[in-house]
């Protein structure tokens, strides 16, 4: 089985400025993510998917392949993880290179390390799996949740199955991570998602879970690194 590492890291971020490359914990953010994947050994490519020659120079030091660089389409704030999964697949076949899966490792993710790549690559091959994607326990139950109308009323906020129940008892929910998702190219080229028949969780910890997309989540990260 040959499979292929995607780790999305285009410069364009607004809501953090050029956050793939910013220095965590003394090295880029895309940094971790490109060397959790190579210490995996699962992979038979590493790559970097991204629209400038400095960024690739960057993940060429830390390991990665780059064979070409994104559309300027491709960089755009439009575009989405799916549209850089099929033009990498596309690409690289194109060049006579194909492969039996992906995993896209976002950058975000940090903390995710080569042993959950590996674990979660375990599930995927012990249960036949078409996909596998991570996930985190819910940090509230989601009938503890609710919208608020305009006039800030709580009227019926609180879920009838929550009612004077203590959390504890709650059923436990879980939420999609971003750190992690595999996926047979054949099932993903086929429903282009990965949430169907055979798609399993890999249930990773809340510390491993975080995902970087503001100021607040960089120093939160950059925190528990140090400790």
């Amino acid at each position: 089985m040959k499979n292929i590492a995607i780790i999305p890291a285009r410069s364009g971020s607004k809501g953090l400025k050029d956050k793939n490359i910013r220095l965590l914990h003394g090295k880029p953010l895309m940094a971790y993510s490109i060397e959790a994947a190579l210490d995996s050994g699962i992979f038979d490519e590493v790559m970097v998917s991204t629209d400038t020659e400095k960024y690739a120079e960057i993940a060429g030091k830390y390991g990665a392949e780059v064979p070409f660089l994104r559309s300027e389409e491709l960089a755009s704030d439009t575009a989405t993880s799916k549209d850089v999964i099929l033009d990498v697949l596309n690409r690289y076949e194109a060049g006579g290179k194909t492969f039996d899966t992906f995993a896209l490792l976002q950058p975000t993710s940090p903390l995710r390390t080569a042993e959950d790549i590996i674990n979660a690559y375990d599930i995927f091959t012990q249960k036949k799996a078409c996909a596998v994607v991570g996930v985190t326990e819910m940090e509230h139950s989601p009938f503890l949740c609710g919208t608020l109308p305009t006039d800030g009323s709580m009227d019926g906020f609180i879920k009838p199955e929550a009612k004077d129940k203590p959390r504890q008892t709650l059923d436990t929910y879980y939420r999609i991570n971003g750190a992690m998702y595999i996926a047979s190219v054949r099932y993903y080229r086929e429903w282009g998602d990965y949430y169907r028949e055979r798609c399993y969780a890999y249930v990773m910890g809340r510390k491993v879970s975080v995902d970087i997309d503001c100021e607040m989540d960089f120093r939160m990260t950059e925190f528990l690194m140090k400790k």
